[in-house]
């Protein structure tokens, strides 16, 4: 559509030129008729250029060069006498005058007319390549971006379902537990709790972002899980402001660092632990915070991710990593993942994303 749009616009603006030209130098009216005769011959003539680069297309550079320059000249010559045919027919008194001229006379005045109307198709086959070459590249760019955009979210995908198994493993030996303990009630609904939770994690697209809200809610879930493994060690407090609760952030964000949390700090002391999870809005931003008093990570000094200073625990979690990666991929550098000492011992995560809030229904 792109291609007889633009022949179309082409042609008639050589017409319409060469016509004003012609009433300019008083020429008679009959250009009225020759000019769209003219420019239509042009047309289909470049439709047969059109054809023999299409075959050439795949020739070496060189060789589609020469095959244009060859191309063109013969179209222009067909063109050319083409036009003058049509000229003898409605201009015959003109077409006699020129039949008087003989030797270098006619080529004096022949000559410059083909080597206009060569001129006239080396132009079209220049815009012609220039368009298409313009249009591949496009297309080139266009790969380049979904192939881009694929691998992002191949990423994210990736970095979303690597669910630690060592928390199945977990979870499945403790209803086996209870099971052989002939507790079938807890067993039961620990088993419904990680049948919703393996349902939500699994239902919500990685690519799409959830209310903090519904976050809580899969945190929930999967802590409620683990306390029955650990009952009263584990101690858990939420400090979700109204305002951050609308915000959307990925999906099954803040379980691997809770589990993170529940690995290194709970799990190791015997008197258990309590995780901390609390979120507020300020600034156009949402903060979250992920505490936990346990003894702590072993750590050295080194960048966070994101924006600002933090530190990289030597023994890296896998929730940790996959956070910060996740972070990246989504936001770039308006984000930031900081880790931090909680007073008196324990471990803080802060993590700030630009505030994007829930639509309403």
């Amino acid at each position: 559509m792109q291609f007889w749009a633009l022949q179309f616009l082409g042609w008639s603006g050589w017409g319409f030129t060469f016509y004003l030209a012609a009433i300019v130098w008083g020429s008679h009216a009959r250009y009225a008729q020759y000019m769209p005769m003219a420019a239509t011959m042009g047309l289909i003539i470049s439709l047969g250029l059109r054809q023999v680069y299409r075959f050439s297309w795949n020739y070496q550079p060189r060789h589609r060069i020469a095959v244009a320059l060859v191309a063109s000249a013969a179209a222009g010559v067909l063109w050319r006498m083409g036009r003058e045919t049509v000229f003898g027919h409605l201009y015959p008194e003109k077409e006699k005058l020129m039949g008087v001229l003989q030797g270098w006379d006619l080529v004096f005045v022949r000559l410059p007319e083909f080597v206009t109307a060569w001129m006239v198709m080396l132009s079209w086959t220049g815009l012609y390549f220039g368009i298409k070459y313009y249009q591949l590249l496009q297309e080139e760019r266009e790969r380049g971006l979904k192939s881009e955009a694929m691998a992002h979210e191949a990423q994210l995908k990736m970095l979303r379902y690597q669910l630690n198994p060592h928390f199945l493993f977990n979870t499945l030996n403790a209803i086996s537990t209870l099971v052989l303990d002939k507790e079938n009630a807890l067993a039961n609904t620990m088993l419904t709790r990680l049948s919703h939770f393996l349902r939500y994690s699994l239902d919500n697209d990685p690519m799409q972002k959830v209310s903090l809200s519904q976050e809580i809610e899969a945190v929930q879930l999967y802590l409620d899980i683990e306390k029955v493994r650990f009952d009263e060690r584990l101690h858990l407090q939420f400090e979700i402001e109204d305002a951050a609760k609308p915000a959307l952030i990925p999906s099954l964000l803040l379980q691997p660092l809770a589990e993170n949390a529940i690995k290194y700090a709970v799990a190791p002391s015997i008197k258990g632990g309590t995780i901390r999870i609390a979120a507020r809005v300020f600034a156009g931003e949402l903060l979250l915070e992920i505490s936990d008093n346990g003894p702590g990570l072993d750590s050295v000094s080194g960048n966070g991710a994101g924006n600002g200073n933090g530190r990289i625990p030597a023994r890296r979690g896998v929730g940790i990593a996959n956070t910060r990666e996740r972070l990246q991929e989504l936001y770039a550098e308006n984000q930031s993942f900081r880790l931090a000492e909680t007073d008196p011992h324990g471990l803080t995560i802060h993590i700030r994303i630009p505030l994007e809030l829930e639509s309403p229904p």
